[in-house]
């Protein structure tokens, strides 16, 4: 918690960099490459240029998560992957195992690479002075669009209160970007002050509050990470049947809590959700958040209570209340 409050004012009021190379990175190269992930993935690849990218969700027959992934349309013949840490080789085999006469080769590519994430107030004017980058062409990135950088590249990444940046670059690159970053006024943060930030924009990460019994749509990705429109992937036929036929109703819902920050006030990840005198469901993910005297959340709640506005206990029917603010997403 004190790396938080010393970290989070960083990010509020300047610009905080973080070394997240311990994030997996694949390459899928050759000329089948979007085809062959067009096929397996929940979002639409194929319909964006190179240069722009997709967050997807990748799927078991049964429609539940293998994990998540940001692609990036590097060339016609060229898709980068980012993933969450240890995934990369096991997917790496399992992506391989299934090209047969696709014109597709897939690299891990994490040990030879890393991935910078940059966010604040100010992190547009850093970023661009430190990568020597056009500012107005720096803020003007969609989400998962990338600039040429060195030998990787500069991304917009997950929307949160304030700008953030991935650089992925070679890994020679990591002394030399380190100098960058601080010379332009940025400051290193820790993992927890990153986490945080994530919590109060609502994202849901793979691994903390996505899991391989999750289906997309309890997390909330059905905006963000799946096409209705493409045409088939693995675990389609799941996430359609719950779409047309039971209306986008499932069990549960990953919400967003909001509680006050009281002495006495401890909300981790596990703790029990209650309404109406009934658990409902459990946290997955909490952060205090410096300054603001309230601690923001995630947790999944049965569907019947999984009400905007609605309030729920936090650890038992008498512990703290927390208001669900939102879904995650």
């Amino acid at each position: 918690m004190a790396r938080i409050a010393e970290g989070y004012p960083i990010v509020e009021h300047g610009t905080g960099w973080n070394d997240r190379s311990a994030r997996g990175r694949l390459t899928f190269a050759g000329a089948d490459a979007v085809s062959f992930l067009q096929a397996l993935i929940t979002n639409d690849l194929a319909g964006v240029p190179v240069g722009r990218g997709v967050y997807s969700a990748y799927l078991t027959p049964q429609g539940r998560m293998i994990t998540d992934l940001d692609l990036y349309r590097r060339r016609e013949d060229l898709v980068w992957a980012t993933v969450e840490p240890g995934h990369a080789a096991d997917l790496a085999k399992r992506f391989d195992d299934l090209i047969f006469a696709e014109n597709v080769r897939v690299t891990d590519v994490s040990s030879s690479t890393i991935e910078f994430v940059v966010v604040g107030h100010d992190a547009v004017d850093v970023v661009a002075l430190a990568l020597e980058i056009d500012a107005e062409s720096l803020s003007a990135l969609p989400e998962l669009a990338q600039i040429d950088w060195r030998d990787g590249f500069v991304t917009r990444t997950a929307s949160t209160p304030f700008p953030m940046f991935a650089i992925v670059a070679g890994a020679g690159e990591r002394e030399g970007l380190v100098a960058r970053l601080e010379v332009a006024g940025a400051r290193v943060i820790s993992d927890d002050v990153l986490d945080a930030v994530r919590i109060e924009a609502g994202r849901p990460r793979f691994g903390v509050d996505m899991t391989t019994d999750t289906i997309p749509l309890e997390a909330g990705l059905l905006e963000r990470g799946i096409s209705t429109s493409k045409g088939c992937y693995v675990g389609q036929e799941v996430i359609i049947r719950v779409l047309h036929r039971g209306g986008g109703r499932v069990a549960k819902r990953l919400v967003r809590l909001r509680a006050a920050a009281g002495p006495d006030v401890d909300i981790n990840a596990g703790a029990s959700l209650w309404h109406d005198g009934r658990e409902v469901g459990h946290v997955t993910s909490a952060a205090r958040v410096p300054g603001a005297h309230h601690w923001m959340a995630l947790g999944y709640v049965h569907r019947d209570a999984a009400v905007e506005g609605e309030r729920v206990l936090i650890g038992g029917a008498d512990g703290p209340v927390a208001e669900i603010t939102g879904f995650a997403g």
